[in-house]
């Protein structure tokens, strides 16, 4: 399989965010290979493609059909393993986001929960606990509000992201009108 400059600078792109969305490179560029494609893609295909191996390729495929990324497709008459993305856009968005917090955010909420659940042993402890459940309460917060753009949908959320600033000035004007009632800031 041949790819176009445009392609292969966007392939090569998303193996470079790869690691920021929490897998690697070579994971990232084959995400990239399989969205950007109009047709389903064999295994062999990505492997040609990115100049990887065909064992590379596999655990990259697995990794993300783990992330729920993309899917197997069937062609009839053939007898190779073929991917597609498991969704659109915004769904395959959600499931990095989904994933990212089951793998960061998660773990680090059940450590504070232990951590606060613990009686302090000195006035160190305190304050550090003090500090621990300002960052869980924080966590918590942002967890529960992302819970809801997801389940906003597509289009409800595209709507909101373009208010953009919008939101700001309006809390602002908020508290213009409203002194004594000012949001943390």
């Amino acid at each position: 399989m041949k790819m176009t400059p445009l392609i292969t600078s966007a392939v090569m792109h998303f193996g470079e965010m790869g690691s920021r969305w929490g897998f690697n490179r070579t994971v990232g560029q084959i995400l990239a290979l399989i969205v950007l494609n109009e047709e389903p893609i064999s295994a062999q295909e990505i492997a040609e493609a990115l100049n990887i191996s065909r064992g590379n390729t596999s655990m990259g495929l697995k990794e993300l059909q783990s992330w729920r990324l993309v899917k197997q497709h069937h062609v009839p008459g053939e007898r190779k393993e073929f991917f597609i993305p498991a969704g659109d856009i915004w769904t395959l968005a959600n499931r990095v986001f989904e994933e990212r917090r089951k793998r960061e955010i998660d773990p680090t909420m059940s450590l504070l929960r232990d951590l606060l659940l613990d009686a302090p042993a000195n006035e160190k402890e305190a304050n550090a606990q003090h500090k621990l459940n300002e960052i869980h309460d924080l966590l918590e917060s942002i967890t529960a509000w992302s819970e809801e753009l997801q389940n906003l949908g597509p289009e409800k959320l595209n709507t909101l992201m373009k208010l953009g600033s919008g939101v700001g000035r309006m809390l602002e004007l908020k508290d213009k009108l409203l002194p004594g009632k000012n949001s943390v800031n």
